[in-house]
C-alpha cells in the first residue's frame, strides 16, 4: 500500500487488489450511473462484475489489479490481463464519477505501467467506446507512445511500454503539480492551531506561538492547552475536538506520546497539514502511531523533531518555529534536516540583509522531504534561489530529475554532509574502491547542476555572490589590485580553482599605461600600485572590464593614506554584462555587501573565498549552457538475451560467463579462452597463436599483476604449458583456472566500471587503469543512465584528461564504451559490480583486457512512480 497525491493535492492510498476485495469492487459497481461510460472489459461494455470475478478467482501472474482508496473508500480500479503467449496485456479501468476529474485514472494507469514493465510486458491494449473521449485523453496524456484507430463505435488503443524519457518527464510534471497543490495546505493555510503552546515563557510551545503572533498571519489562530483559557492573547481550548473551527494547519509541541495522540485527533478532525516540533518519536510506538495516522487520514506532515516552518509570503506570512529572531522576507528557499543549520542560515543571511521565501526544517522526515520542496519551489515564483541541507536521500534518482529541472531556472545549492568514507565496505574491485559514498553523492549533485559546498560559511559566500552579481560569462578572470601581494594571492587562488587568468589585449594594456604610474603592472594580475587615488583605480577597473577577453574580475583593494579604492568600486558597478567580486583583506565580516544601492556586489575578506565562489558560479553557468550531446548508440540486437543471461546468475561470475555478458551487451573484449585449474591445457595450447598472456583466476587475487598472476609474451605450445604449470604451482588450491588471451597492441590502460548502490542506483566510474589505478587514483564518476554530455564530462573529468586526449587516443571509442557500460547497468539492475581493468585504448579503438562482474538479486524499485514517503 502506498500513499499518493491526486491532481488537486488530496492524499489517497493505492494498493493491489486481492480476492478479499471483491465486495468493495462490486460496491463501486453499484455506485455507477447509467450515464457512466468506461472501457469494454473482456468484451462486455459493463464489466466490473467480471473484474470482481477475476479478482475473486485470483488468476495469478497473468492478471493484475490495483485500487485507489480515498478516505477509506474504493474510488477507482484498474487492471490488466496478459494475452496468452504474448508480451501484450489488455487494460481496463473505471473511476467513481465523484472523483473522475481529479487524476485517479492517470494515477492508476501509472501504477499499472510500472508493474507491467517489471514483468516484461511490452504493450497495453484497450477497446474504448468512441464517445468516451475522456478515457482516450487519459491514455494520450500519459506520455507513452500511443496509437488509436479511427472510425467505428469503438477505438482500438495501443500503448508502448518501453522506457521513454518523455514518459518520466510527464510523470514528474504531474507529480509536481499534485505535490504543490498538497503543500498549499502547509504554506498558505486559512487557519492555524498550536497544539501544546505553553504558558511558561522560554518553553518551545510558547516560543512557537509567540513567533506566530508577531509574524502577521492574517487568518484565525487557536491554541490547544487544557490548562489555560488564553495564551499570549490567543484563545485556548482543552482539545483538538473542542476547536471552534477545523484548522487547515496544526503545529504540535507536546511530549512524544501526547504528540501521537494529537496527530490522531487532528486527522479525525479533518486537519490537512501538521508540523511536529516534538522529538523522541522515531523508533517508538508513538512514532508508529503518527505514521499510521498520516496514512489513514491523508495528512501532509513536517517533522517530527524539527525547528518548524516559516513562510514570508506577503499574502499569508507565518512563523511556526522557535527561532530567536524573525526571518527577513526574501527570495531564498531553505530546506534542512538539521534545525541547527536552519538557525545558522537564518542568522547569517539576515546579517547580510538577505531574506527567505520559506524555511522548512524536515527533522526526521516522516513525510515532507527535500524532493517535496523542490517541487514546491518550482511553482513558487517568489523563490529565486534554493538551498538544501540533506543528510540522506530517500529517492536520489527522483531528486536528480527534480533538482535538474529546478536548476534550469534558478540556482540550487547544497551543503555536502557525510563525506567521510568510513562506512565504505571493503572494496572487492578497483571500481568499488573508487566509488565511495562521497563520490556517488557528488556525481548526483554535478549531474543535476547543484552547486555543492562543504560548510555553512561557504554556502553563505555563494548565496551572496549569486544574490548580488551576474553569472560569469566564462572562465577568463582578471585581477585588479592596489596591493601586489593581494593580487598575486587572488591569481593563485583562481588557478587553483580551475579558472583561467585572462590575457589582456594590447588596447587594454595601453589604456592602463596611460592611467597608472610607470611602476604599475599592466598585465594580469593588474597592480595599480598603492599610490593611485580611488578615481584612478576605478578608471583602471573600467578599462579591464571593457576587454572582450575578460569574463569576470576580482578587485582586491586595501585602504592607504592616498585613499580607499574600495569606496570607488560602487561607482563602477554594476557592469551590466560582467561579474565583479570585491576583496578587502582584513574586513571583519567573511562576506558583506560592498555598498548599499544599485552598485552592490559581494565583498570577501580573502581572495581565496572570492575565487572559490567565482569558480562555482562558472561551473553552474557552464552546466546551464552545456549541450545535451546525443548517445549515438546502435540498439542492442537482443536486450532480452542480456536480461535472461543475468537472471540465471548470482555472485561473482566465472571469467567465461563475465566475458559472455560483455559479448551479449556488445562491449568489446579481447578474445579470451578459459581453462579450469584441473583441466589439461594441451588442446587449448595447440589452438592458440603466439604470443599470449596467461592470467590466474585465484581466490583472493584482486591485483593480478602485483600478485604474480599475470605471465606475458608466452610463445609456443610448450611455453604455454610451462606457464600454466607455473601458475598452478604458485597459487596451489586457490587457483580456479587460467585465462589465456592474445597479447594486445600497445596503448594506454584505462579503467571503466560500475558500482550499484541500493539507493542511488548504478554509478559509472572512469579513470586511469592497469598499474596506475591505485598508484595515481585519477577517477571520475557519473550516475547511470549516462547522456552523451555525461560521457563527455567523464572523459574530461580526470586530472590527466588534457594530456590523455592530446596523445592521439581514440576518444570516440572510449566514449562509446562508457555509454554501452551505462546501458548494461540500466538493462541489468542486478549488476552490483563491473570492473573492466585494464581497458586498452590506442589510436583506433579500445578493448577490455580483463573483466570482473558480480550479480546480486535486487528489488526493482521504480524511482519515478508517484508515491509519498511511508
Amino acid at each position: 500500500m502506498t500513499r499518493a497525491l491526486l491532481a488537486h493535492g488530496d492524499v489517497v492510498l493505492v494498493r493491489p487488489l486481492h480476492p478479499g476485495d471483491t465486495a468493495e469492487v462490486l460496491a463501486l459497481h453499484t455506485r455507477l450511473t447509467q450515464q457512466d461510460t468506461y472501457f469494454r472489459f473482456f468484451g462486455t461494455p459493463s464489466g466490473l462484475d467480471k473484474l470482481a470475478a477475476e479478482i475473486a478467482a485470483d488468476p495469478g501472474p497473468r492478471h493484475y489489479a490495483v485500487g485507489c482508496y480515498r478516505r477509506g473508500e474504493l474510488v477507482g480500479v484498474a487492471n490488466y490481463e496478459v494475452l496468452k503467449d504474448t508480451t501484450d496485456a489488455e487494460v481496463a479501468l473505471v473511476v467513481d464519477a465523484a472523483v473522475r476529474t481529479q487524476g485517479v485514472a492517470t494515477l492508476l494507469m501509472e501504477h499499472l505501467v510500472s508493474h507491467a514493465r517489471k514483468t516484461g510486458l511490452k504493450r497495453f491494449l484497450a477497446e474504448v467506446l468512441a464517445e468516451n473521449a475522456n478515457v482516450i485523453h487519459v491514455f494520450r496524456d500519459l506520455g507513452l507512445r500511443f496509437e488509436a484507430s479511427v472510425g467505428g463505435p469503438e477505438r482500438d488503443v495501443v500503448m508502448i511500454l518501453e522506457d521513454d524519457p518523455a514518459y518520466v518527464e510527464a510523470v514528474l510534471e504531474r507529480d509536481s503539480v499534485a505535490d504543490a497543490a498538497s503543500l498549499a495546505h502547509l504554506f498558505t493555510p486559512s487557519s492555524i492551531a498550536v497544539v501544546g503552546a505553553g504558558r511558561r515563557p522560554g518553553s518551545v510551545g510558547n516560543a512557537v506561538l509567540g513567533n506566530l503572533v508577531v509574524s502577521g498571519f492574517p487568518g484565525p489562530v487557536e491554541v490547544v492547552n487544557p490548562h489555560a483559557e488564553e495564551i499570549l492573547g490567543v484563545p485556548s481550548v482543552p482539545s483538538v475536538a473542542a476547536l471552534s473551527r477545523t484548522p487547515e494547519l496544526a503545529v504540535i509541541c507536546l511530549p512524544a506520546p501526547a504528540a501521537a495522540a494529537a496527530v490522531e485527533e487532528c486527522g479525525k478532525r479533518g486537519v490537512r497539514a501538521v508540523v511536529i516540533i516534538s522529538s523522541g518519536l522515531t523508533g517508538t510506538e508513538a512514532g508508529e502511531r503518527v505514521r499510521a495516522a498520516v496514512r489513514e487520514y491523508g495528512l501532509r506532515l513536517v517533522g517530527p523533531n524539527c525547528l518548524g516552518v516559516v513562510s514570508t509570503d506577503p499574502a499569508c506570512p507565518y512563523d511556526l518555529t522557535f527561532l530567536g529572531t524573525p526571518v527577513k522576507p526574501g527570495n531564498i528557499g531553505v530546506v534542512t534536516q538539521s534545525g541547527g543549520v536552519g538557525i545558522a542560515l537564518a542568522e547569517s543571511l539576515g546579517d547580510l540583509g538577505l531574506g527567505m521565501s520559506s524555511l522548512v526544517s524536515t527533522g526526521d522526515k516522516y513525510d515532507v522531504s527535500g524532493n517535496d520542496l523542490l517541487m514546491w519551489w518550482a511553482a513558487d515564483l517568489r523563490t529565486e534561489l534554493a538551498v538544501l541541507y540533506l543528510e540522506s536521500f530517500g529517492n536520489p534518482r527522483k531528486f536528480s530529475r527534480l533538482a535538474r529541472r529546478l536548476a534550469r531556472t534558478r540556482p540550487v545549492l547544497a551543503v555536502r554532509s557525510g563525506s567521510g568514507d568510513t562506512a565504505q565496505r571493503a572494496a572487492a574491485s578497483h571500481t568499488a574502491a573508487a566509488a565511495t559514498p562521497a563520490v556517488t553523492r557528488d556525481a548526483l549533485f554535478e549531474q543535476a547542476g547543484v552547486i555543492a559546498v562543504d560548510t555553512v560559511a561557504e554556502l553563505v559566500d555563494v548565496v551572496a555572490g549569486l544574490s548580488w552579481q551576474l553569472l560569469p560569462g566564462g572562465r577568463r578572470v582578471a585581477v585588479v589590485s592596489n596591493a601586489g601581494g593581494a593580487g598575486v594571492l587572488a591569481a593563485d587562488a583562481c588557478e587553483r580553482e580551475g579558472l583561467v587568468m585572462a590575457e589582456l589585449s594590447q588596447d587594454t594594456r595601453d589604456r592602463l599605461v596611460k592611467l597608472l604610474p610607470a611602476e604599475a603592472a599592466v598585465r594580469n594580475p593588474v597592480d595599480t600600485t598603492a599610490a593611485v587615488p580611488p578615481e584612478v583605480f576605478a578608471d583602471a577597473l573600467r578599462a579591464v572590464l571593457d576587454d572582450d577577453g575578460v569574463d569576470a574580475v576580482i578587485a582586491a583593494t586595501v585602504p592607504t593614506a592616498v585613499g580607499d579604492p574600495g569606496t570607488s568600486l560602487a561607482a563602477v558597478l554594476p557592469p551590466e554584462y560582467k561579474t565583479v567580486f570585491a576583496v578587502r583583506p582584513g574586513q571583519r565580516a567573511r562576506v558583506a555587501p560592498l555598498a548599499p544601492g544599485p552598485g552592490v556586489t559581494a565583498c570577501y575578506d580573502d581572495p581565496a573565498a572570492a575565487a572559490a565562489v567565482l569558480a562555482r558560479l562558472v561551473r553552474y553557468e557552464e552546466w546551464l549552457n552545456r549541450p545535451e550531446a546525443d548517445e549515438h548508440l546502435e540498439p542492442l540486437e537482443d536486450p532480452d538475451a542480456v536480461r535472461a543471461f543475468a537472471a540465471g546468475h548470482e555472485g561473482w561470475l566465472p571469467p567465461a560467463d563475465a566475458v559472455e555478458l560483455l559479448r551479449l551487451a556488445d562491449i568489446p573484449m579481447v578474445e579470451t579462452h578459459y581453462v579450469e585449474a584441473g583441466d589439461s591445457m594441451d588442446a587449448a595450447a595447440a589452438d592458440l597463436g603466439s604470443p599470449v598472456v596467461l592470467k590466474a583466476d585465484a581466490e583472493g587475487l584482486l591485483h593480478k599483476t602485483a600478485g604474480g598472476g599475470v605471465l606475458l609474451n608466452v610463445r609456443g605450445a610448450d611455453r604455454i604449458m610451462e606457464a600454466f604449470r607455473i601458475l598452478r604451482s604458485r597459487f596451489g588450491s586457490a587457483l580456479r583456472g587460467v585465462t589465456v588471451q592474445p597479447m594486445a597492441e600497445a596503448g594506454r590502460e584505462l579503467l571503466v566500471g560500475v558500482r550499484s548502490d541500493p539507493v542511488f542506483g548504478p554509478l559509472v566510474v572512469f579513470g586511469l587503469g592497469g598499474v596506475d589505478t591505485d598508484l595515481i587514483a585519477d577517477h571520475a564518476a557519473r550516475l547511470a543512465p549516462l547522456t552523451g554530455a555525461d560521457a563527455d564530462q567523464l572523459l574530461d573529468g580526470l586530472r590527466s584528461s588534457k594530456a590523455l586526449w592530446a596523445s592521439g587516443l581514440d576518444r570516440a571509442a572510449v566514449r562509446e564504451l562508457l555509454l554501452k557500460v551505462s546501458r548494461l547497468a540500466e538493462l541489468v539492475p542486478e549488476l552490483a559490480e563491473l570492473d573492466l581493468n585494464p581497458v586498452r585504448v590506442g589510436s583506433k579503438g579500445c578493448v577490455a583486457l580483463d573483466v570482473r562482474a558480480r550479480l546480486e538479486p535486487m528489488a526493482s524499485e521504480d524511482p519515478f512512480l508517484r508515491h509519498l514517503k511511508d
